[in-house]
């Protein structure tokens, strides 16, 4: 059988993008910091969001039945801090300059791309619940100075990769 830290430091060596995901509704603005989030399919545009059962926030999730995906550039580790930190839920959103899309879950105005969704089916595996999550509206950054660089995790520690345009 695999221990769980065996595999946890085997998956320490999988980079993953970082991204904050967020929802609001009547009890608030809500938000965490994940790697576990990937395509499942473009048609219907379909993203799935891995979230600990034990998370504070995992129940405003549930209720709320839609999130924003944020996909950070690598001037977001400040960010990502933030929402996998302690902080209340007031003080992570202090972080950044925050709008909304269709379903009203908060945007980061500058993310790389951010993905609005509703989440339309959840299923419970181990400690984590799987949300599947359809796209119905995608905001992408606009190109600062010809940098395009995601903020990435790999080995425990952060990483920036993509292309810096000298101009």
């Amino acid at each position: 059988m695999i221990e769980a830290t065996d595999f946890r430091d085997a998956m320490s060596l999988l980079t993953t993008a970082v991204n904050v995901i967020t929802t609001k509704g009547s009890s608030g603005a809500h938000g965490f910091t994940a790697s576990a989030v990937c395509s499942v399919t473009d048609t219907p545009p379909t993203l799935l969001v891995c979230m600990n059962q034990t998370s504070r926030s995992h129940a405003h999730f549930i209720d709320n039945k839609m999130l924003s995906v944020n996909v950070l550039g690598a001037q977001h580790e400040q960010i990502s801090n933030a929402f996998a930190s302690k902080l209340c839920s007031d003080e992570r959103f202090e972080q950044g300059t925050w709008t909304e899309l269709a379903t009203g879950a908060p945007v980061l105005e500058d993310a790389l791309v951010s993905f609005d969704c509703e989440i339309e089916d959840i299923q419970q595996v181990g400690t984590h619940s799987v949300f599947m999550c359809r796209v119905v509206a995608i905001k992408q950054a606009e190109q600062q100075g010809g940098t395009d660089e995601s903020l990435v995790y790999f080995n425990r520690s952060y990483h920036q990769v993509g292309q810096v345009e000298l101009v």
